[in-house]
């Protein structure tokens, strides 16, 4: 609305002149106000086009995620907070029992709270899986209609470059009246100025112008002055083992609680308080520090519970170690030990023998009870050699592949440790895609021997399989996510965990695309430090930096000046063999998604050099052929015969670049280029896209 007001102004608006006449170029420029109201009008015409879809394209399937998903779980929230509030007021209920009651009853409230515990975790489980699924979601279901939604602004902006393209001969002829009355402008104003000068006596001026062991929830007992006793209140606390400080804040679990300022005290002593001095359980004095004869009782929710807190504030009664107990539920004992390392061998060849082709392959599971008889045969040394599995029908692939990965999941420690999980995830989190190659080049071979052979072995029968993809349907991306929880994972199941499981698959995914570089080479160095998780798009201050790096093309008119002045210009050697990236879509999804650039483009300072030294440089190299009759051509280096071999191929841009000379292209992410070429310019190749041929980066393509 305000778009065509303003060019309801621009219409009816009429310049005062000074005179009796106008000039042609003024006659222009008094009409030019009208041609600029009539774009406007037809810019608006087609912006109401583009606003009549929102509806449809943006408003409502985003009221539908709102309705269908949020609703629920705001009443998935409401039912939440139900079960939390019941069970903590049944938690209460139990902790105030007597302990001199009979046992039997002690037993069965203790029984009754273990079940409704139970019900509360499944109840929270449910929640946080839904909060996770709506942030999950919100990817997809808030982005997706915002794509068709823009999609409609950029055929608005096509649209209005259309408009652009008819009014720019006018816009030219405009341009020229505008000049020239600036220019009579000038002359006028000289002269008064002039005049001003011989009125004032001088010339007008102008001024410009620390780490955490353990947290939980403690009942902690206040005590009153008499006759008004103690009451127990509950905090959320968590104690710091390097200083002895426990931190409590009070909190109120009930819907709208609020949470209370924190208290620190520094701890002396950690004694357990039995049941025969006092009648509650669980309980713990703790002597403080700072208040020198001041004992502070707490509560720990269960006996559990109570020995946690006493190992961790170093408590005096001695016992048994707590750490987390591995479950054994499948009875496998594997090992990654020669039994281990002859399945996995035994197990490649047989899938690469009978069944590589085979839609699904990894992804379809076998048989539990068959693969789990399998595996148990199979790293069992007296009749593992009883099975063949190149060659029996007893087993089909599905079984095998299913075994193979309940091997890899069943060893104490995952193929690339605990250790180095961490340092195996940082990179895929941020970095260029050299940097995090090297990173991970340099992880695996941190690795122990055996677990890099296996690994290594593993890698290379994915990308076989992998390269097979047309039949199995089973691409590098979909490898990733099968083996990525598989081959690594935290030594804490945490949500934290879980939402690293992408970057885990970026990992699998540029071992399988690069093995042969990663197991095969020693890495150079240590590895890379990643940009960092906030992979930003650079500022255009950057961008306008890196533009000092591009090249001249060879055919730019400053260098045929230089070698029609008779100045010798050197063939510059370039690298021209082809480093079409590999990268599997999960992987460039990764880095093109955050707007990620690739390394710089390259630089020449050949080129520069020659150009600054001007028409009488020398050199030693070749001079560059200017096509005549009879003029004898350098011989070939390898490199350029190397170059030669991608003549006339076609390339897909792994990156989009916006062409900064008029001898470079422009293009976005995917744009199919033909007739590539190498050219003189180290980093750079020549290619056609859209009927028009210019340089193309060569970091930023992949040969296809």
């Amino acid at each position: 609305m305000a778009q065509r007001k303003f060019a309801q102004c621009l219409g009816e608006f009429q310049f005062e002149y000074i005179g009796d006449a106008k000039t042609d170029d003024e006659r222009c420029i008094d009409e030019s106000l009208q041609e600029f109201s009539l774009f406007l009008k037809n810019l608006e015409d087609q912006r109401e086009l583009m606003m009549r879809n929102i509806t449809e394209t943006l408003m409502k399937p985003l009221e539908k995620f709102r309705k269908e998903y949020l609703g629920v779980v705001r009443a998935d929230r409401k039912r939440y907070e139900k079960e939390t509030e019941k069970y903590y007021n049944a938690l209460e209920k139990l902790l105030n029992m007597s302990a001199k009651k009979k046992e039997p009853q002690l037993q069965e409230a203790d029984s009754q709270v273990e079940t409704m515990k139970q019900h509360f975790q499944e109840e929270s489980l449910d929640y946080i899986c839904k909060l996770q699924e709506i942030q999950e979601r919100k990817k997809f279901e808030c982005v997706e209609p915002m794509l068709a939604f823009f999609q409609t602004v950029f055929t608005f902006y096509h649209q209005g470059f259309e408009l652009a393209k008819d009014f720019d001969h006018y816009k030219r002829t405009l341009q020229i009246n505008i000049q020239n009355t600036r220019s009579r402008f000038e002359g006028t104003r000289s002269e008064v100025q002039e005049l001003m000068k011989r009125i004032k006596d001088t010339p007008p001026e102008y001024r410009q112008t620390s780490s955490i062991s353990f947290e939980g929830y403690l009942y902690v007992q206040e005590k009153r002055p008499p006759p008004f006793g103690s009451s127990w209140v509950k905090r959320y606390c968590t104690f710091v083992k390097e200083q002895k400080i426990l931190h409590m804040v009070t909190f109120d679990h009930r819907s709208g609680g609020r949470i209370g300022e924190m208290e620190s005290v520094t701890l002396k002593s950690c004694i357990r308080k039995t049941t025969d001095v006092f009648d509650r359980r669980f309980c713990l004095d703790l002597d403080i520090t700072d208040r020198p004869g001041t004992v502070l009782t707490v509560q720990a929710l269960s006996e559990d519970d109570h020995k946690l807190w006493m190992q961790a504030m170093g408590g005096k009664e001695p016992f048994g170690s707590l750490g987390r107990a591995l479950s054994k539920e499948r009875g496998i004992d594997a090992q990654l030990d020669d039994m281990g390392l002859s399945f996995v061998k035994n197990s490649i060849i047989a899938i690469e023998t009978r069944g590589i082709n085979d839609q699904g392959l990894y992804r379809v599971g076998g048989v539990s009870s068959k693969v789990q008889k399998l595996l148990s045969l199979m790293i069992d040394d007296e009749k593992n050699n009883d099975v063949d599995l190149s060659a029996s029908e007893d087993w089909d692939v599905k079984t095998i592949t299913s075994a193979l990965k309940l091997y890899l999941r069943s060893l104490p420690e995952p193929l690339m440790t605990y250790g180095l999980y961490k340092e195996f995830i940082n990179p895929a989190k941020g970095g260029s895609p050299e940097s995090r190659i090297q990173a991970i080049h340099c992880l695996v071979h941190k690795l122990p021997e055996r677990n890099r052979l296996v690994l290594g072995l593993l890698m290379k029968h994915l990308a076989n399989v992998a390269e097979h993809s047309k039949l199995n349907l089973m691409t590098v991306a979909n490898l990733g996510v099968v083996f990525g929880p598989t081959l690594m994972r935290p030594q804490e199941d945490t949500v934290a965990a879980i939402m690293d499981l992408k970057f885990q698959n970026i990992v699998v995914e540029i071992l399988i695309e690069h093995h042969e570089k990663i197991f095969t080479d020693s890495p150079n160095s240590g590895p890379l430090s990643p940009a960092g998780p906030s992979l930003s798009a650079p500022t255009r201050q950057s961008k306008k930096a890196s533009r000092q790096n591009r090249p001249l093309a060879v055919y730019n008119p400053q260098v045929l000046d230089i070698q029609n002045a008779g100045g010798d210009y050197p063939t510059l050697s370039a690298d021209e063999t082809s480093r079409g990236s590999n990268e599997s879509v999960s992987s460039q999804s990764s880095s093109a998604s955050n707007s990620e650039v690739p390394a710089e483009k390259p630089d020449h300072p050949t080129l520069t050099a020659n150009l600054s030294s001007g028409s009488n440089s020398k050199s030693a190299q070749a001079p560059v052929s200017s096509g005549a009759a009879g003029e004898s051509q350098p011989a070939a280096s390898d490199k350029e015969k190397q170059g030669q071999s991608v003549a006339g191929r076609k390339a897909k841009a792994v990156y989009p670049c916006e062409a900064e000379h008029e001898s470079e292209l422009s293009f976005q992410i995917g744009a199919i280029f033909s007739n590539v070429t190498p050219s003189r310019e180290p980093g750079w190749l020549e290619g056609e896209l859209g009927g028009k041929r210019g340089l193309i980066p060569e970091n930023y393509v992949e040969m296809l």
